[in-house]
């Protein structure tokens, strides 16, 4: 036995509890890390609930991404023990990050920019690794763009506007609440505007002086999207990131057609570890430049977890974190 710990566990269908673990193997291509906080997002009410299409039969650990400390590590790792590492969990295995410790899968991990708090660290693999598949990797956004990002205040969406403004966009952040639109705002976005407007795009379309947006971020899905699309330039798009409302988008293909913009589906599970690397080497420049970092709302206990998962049909603005250890 390598270590044992705590961990909050899916042990049916809406029953959550926590745990006492051994980690006794290391899975290849995995780091044992001492958790020291952990990054939440809406996928945690989807797995609790049934609802995750990977995750089908319980038990299973719940939480994708950490920051930490190596305890272990496989044959021929590029990290070593009792570096602070971030990165994603080895949750599509059943092992979560809402633990004491987690498997972390390597060519999912990075070390933590200087500059980063744990806090900022365990929040920060996710959203922005989904950001910078969508946004650079499939949208192929270009500075001097203007970018909409629907849902900018949630833990997809804010980190989709730091992204955005770091390689040179301006940013259009759409959201619901007030203190969620100043969310956004403080995020980086340029401008901002309330999905509850009369009409979406009218708004969209005078903040570019007519000209349309270039690209859509969209985590959201429904009504918003296919509000927002009207807004789309000639040679425009609109990248699906996520379906928070778990309302489809419905597109018109002679809209596309006649008004020559496309759509693109962003999923970020399946890539090569060499590309797995480079993304991280990528976002890590960026980080240790100033120029990202994870815009973290709530801070939770860890024995708080039940209630933070229980909250995420609303969740608060900002990427919620839970603190594991010190």
């Amino acid at each position: 036995m390598l270590v044992e710990g705590n961990a909050w566990r899916v042990v049916a269908f809406g029953d959550v509890r926590l745990e006492r673990l051994s980690y006794d193997q290391m899975p290849a291509g995995h780091l044992l890390v001492r958790v020291r906080t952990a990054g939440a997002g809406m996928p945690d009410a989807m797995m609790v609930a049934g609802q995750f299409p990977v995750l089908s039969t319980p038990p299973f650990g719940l939480g994708e991404e950490v920051c930490g400390d190596v305890v272990a590590v496989g044959e021929g790792s590029r990290f070593t023990v009792g570096e602070r590492i971030m990165g994603i969990t080895a949750f599509l295995l059943g092992w979560g990050g809402y633990a004491e410790y987690a498997y972390v899968r390597e060519q999912s991990a990075g070390r933590v920019p200087t500059r980063f708090s744990d806090e900022q660290a365990g929040g920060f693999s996710i959203g922005f690794r989904t950001a910078y598949h969508a946004l650079v990797e499939r949208a192929q956004i270009r500075a001097g763009e203007t970018v909409v990002v629907l849902g900018a205040a949630g833990s997809s969406g804010v980190t989709a506007v730091r992204l955005a403004k770091a390689l040179g966009a301006t940013v259009i952040g759409v959201a619901g609440s007030d203190e969620k639109l100043a969310f956004a705002r403080e995020a980086g976005a340029d401008d901002v505007v309330s999905h509850h407007v009369d009409d979406l795009a009218a708004e969209l379309g005078a903040l570019t002086g007519g000209r349309g947006v270039d690209l859509i971020h969209d985590a959201v899905g429904g009504p918003a999207a296919e509000a927002a699309i009207k807004a789309l330039g000639r040679n425009g798009r609109i990248v699906l990131a996520g379906l928070a409302s778990g309302q489809p988008v419905k597109l018109d293909p002679l809209d596309m057609l006649g008004r020559n913009w496309g759509a693109l589906g962003a999923l970020n599970f399946g890539h090569a570890p060499e590309y797995d690397v480079a993304v991280w080497d990528r976002l890590i420049d960026l980080a240790e430049k100033g120029l990202l970092d994870t815009p973290v709302g709530r801070v939770w206990a860890f024995d708080e977890v039940p209630t933070m998962i229980a909250g995420q049909g609303s969740p608060p603005p900002g990427k919620s974190v839970v603190r594991v250890a010190d």
